[in-house]
C-alpha cells in the first residue's frame, strides 16, 4: 500500500496563513505526515514550530531547503529547534533550487550544486546524529559546532533532477523527492535509483502530486497559475518539453508573464502531472504512481474551490 502524505502548497492566489489551516485539516483527518518547503512566505523552520505546537502527530518534513542559502549548520540548529520545541518528529530535506532564488533572491552561486549537495549531507548527518562538526570539503567546511538537542533520528530527502543527483540520492539519501511528475518520470527514477544504488538499500521514492477534487474553473486556474512558475527552470522545463510542452517551455524562458502563461496551459498538462476528479478518480491516480514505483504519495490540495482542503483531506483519508 502506498504511503499518502500531504504538502503545504503556496498558492499564489490565497492566503499565507491558510497553511496553519492545511495542516490542521491535515492532522484531524488522520495523516501521518506533513511537508513545509518555503517559497515567498514564512521561513519553513518557524512554519514548523507554529504547526508542530498544534498539530503534535504530525511528522514535519521540512523542505526541500536549498543547500546554496542554508549549510550544515544552519539546516541541523533549525531542525533541532523545531524538534526540541514541538516534540514532533522531524525530517529534512534538501534540494538544488534554482538560479532564480539562489543567485537572484541571496546572491549566492548556483552552479557546483552536485557536490554542494554530498559535501552538506556529508557533513550534516553526524551533527544530527550529535558529533561535533569536523568536516573539510572543497564547498563546504564546518568545525567545532555541536547541537545541544541532537535528533539522529531525522531523515534526510532529496529533491532530484538530473541523472547525477539522482545518483548521488541513490547513495547518500534516505529519500528521493519528486514534484510535478507524471507516472512514467516515477518509473524512470526509480529504475535509475536501483542501478545506482549498488549495495546500498533503495531509498524512499516519493512524488509530490498536485490534487483538485471535483475542480471547476477556480481549481484548474489555480493549478495552472502554479504550474507557470516551474516552465522555466533548469530540470523542470525539460521534464514538461518531454511530456510534449516544449512549446510552454519556450515561451517561458522567452520571458512571458506568469499570467501568460497560466492562460495557455491546458488543462491536459495539469492531468498529466496531477490528480483532478472524484475522489475515486484520484486514487486511481495514486495508484497508477504506485504501480510506476513511488512508495508514498504526498498530495497537494487545491483550495481555490475547497479552503484548507477539508474536503480533499476529508475524502482522501488513510484512515
Amino acid at each position: 500500500m502506498t504511503d499518502i502524505e500531504v504538502v503545504l502548497p503556496y498558492w499564489l492566489d490565497r492566503p499565507d496563513t491558510e497553511a496553519l489551516d492545511i495542516a490542521q485539516a491535515a492532522s484531524e483527518s488522520g495523516f501521518d505526515a506533513l511537508w513545509i518547503g518555503e517559497m515567498a512566505t514564512y521561513d519553513a523552520f518557524a512554519l514548523a514550530t507554529a504547526i508542530g505546537l498544534r498539530a503534535t502527530d504530525l511528522t514535519l518534513k521540512i523542505g526541500p531547503l536549498a543547500v546554496g542559502v542554508r549549510g550544515p549548520v544552519t539546516l541541523a540548529l533549525g531542525a533541532s529547534t523545531v524538534a526540541a520545541l514541538t516534540g514532533n518528529r522531524i525530517d529534512l530535506a534538501l534540494g538544488a533550487s534554482s538560479p532564480a532564488i539562489v543567485a537572484g533572491w541571496h546572491n549566492r552561486d548556483w552552479s557546483h550544486h552536485v557536490a554542494l549537495m554530498r559535501e552538506t549531507i556529508e557533513c550534516l548527518r553526524p551533527i544530527l546524529g550529535g558529533a561535533r562538526a569536523d568536516y573539510s570539503g572543497r564547498h563546504i567546511s564546518s568545525h567545532g559546532f555541536r547541537l545541544r538537542h541532537p535528533i539522529p533520528e531525522a531523515r534526510i530527502a532529496l529533491g532530484v533532477f538530473g541523472s547525477g543527483m539522482v545518483a548521488l540520492a541513490a547513495r547518500h539519501a534516505d529519500e528521493v523527492v519528486l514534484n510535478l511528475a507524471s507516472p512514467a518520470r516515477v518509473a524512470q527514477v526509480r529504475a535509475a535509483l536501483e542501478r545506482a544504488a549498488g549495495d546500498r538499500s533503495v531509498p524512499r521514492l516519493t512524488v509530490w502530486v498536485p490534487v483538485a477534487l471535483d475542480p471547476g474553473a477556480g481549481a484548474h486556474a489555480q493549478l495552472a497559475g502554479q504550474l507557470a512558475v516551474y516552465l522555466a527552470p533548469p530540470g523542470y522545463g525539460e521534464m514538461f518539453s518531454d511530456l510534449g510542452f516544449n512549446d510552454l517551455v519556450v515561451m517561458a524562458r522567452a520571458g512571458a508573464t506568469r499570467r501568460e502563461l497560466a492562460a495557455a496551459i491546458p488543462v491536459q498538462l495539469l492531468a498529466e502531472v496531477g490528480a483532478l476528479g472524484s475522489a475515486e478518480q484520484i486514487r486511481t491516480r495514486v495508484r497508477a504512481y504506485r504501480k510506476a514505483g513511488a512508495d508514498c504519495v504526498a498530495i497537494v490540495p487545491s483550495t481555490a474551490e475547497d479552503p484548507g482542503g477539508r474536503a480533499t483531506l476529508s475524502a482522501l483519508s488513510p484512515g
